[in-house]
C-alpha cells in the first residue's frame, strides 16, 4: 500500500528489518543527544509527515531490543497516528531503567505498524446478549 510521507530527517525512510516483519523501524531526528534519565519521559521527533489513507491508523510500538536490553519503551504503547494528522510523528519514549539513556540522532526508536480499523455506530439497547463470561472482570478466568 502506498503511504504518502515527507522526509525531513536526512534519515532513510523507515523501513521493515526483515521480509515477514510487521513494524517499519523509525529513526530518532534529534538535532542534539537527548539523555532519557531513569523514569524520564521525552517525545522524539522523526522529522517524518505521513498521509494515513482513510480507514487505517498507523500504530507506534516498541522495539523489542531496546525494551528487553535498555528498558526503554514506549510511554503510550501502541499510540495511534491517525488519518487525518498531518504534523510531525514524534514517539513518546520512557526510560524504565535505573541507568541514563542518550538517544542519539538516526537510532532506532520505535517501530510503525500500518493498520486497517472499522469506526463504530452505536446501537443503545436496553440488555446485552448473555455469555459464558458474563460480567467477569479482571483475571475472572483463572488466568495469572
Amino acid at each position: 500500500m502506498k503511504v504518502k510521507v515527507i522526509n525531513r530527517s536526512g534519515n532513510a525512510l523507515p523501513e521493515y528489518a526483515t521480509a515477514l516483519a510487521a513494524g517499519l523501524d523509525v529513526r530518532a531526528n534529534n538535532p542534539e543527544p537527548i539523555v532519557l534519565k531513569p523514569l524520564e519521559r521525552t517525545m522524539v521527533p522523526t522529522g517524518l509527515f505521513i498521509e494515513i489513507p482513510a480507514g487505517y491508523e498507523v500504530q507506534v510500538r516498541p522495539r523489542s531490543g531496546l525494551a528487553a536490553k535498555k528498558g526503554i519503551t514506549v510511554l503510550n504503547a501502541p499510540g495511534t497516528i491517525d488519518a487525518d494528522y498531518r504534523g510531525e510523528v514524534c514517539v513518546i519514549l520512557v526510560n524504565l531503567s535505573s541507568d541514563d539513556f542518550v538517544i542519539e540522532k538516526g537510532e532506532r526508536i520505535a517501530q510503525l505498524v500500518l493498520a486497517k480499523h472499522e469506526r463504530i455506530d452505536w446501537e443503545s439497547v436496553n440488555e446485552l446478549a448473555s455469555s459464558e463470561r458474563g460480567e467477569g472482570g479482571f483475571g475472572s478466568t483463572g488466568i495469572r
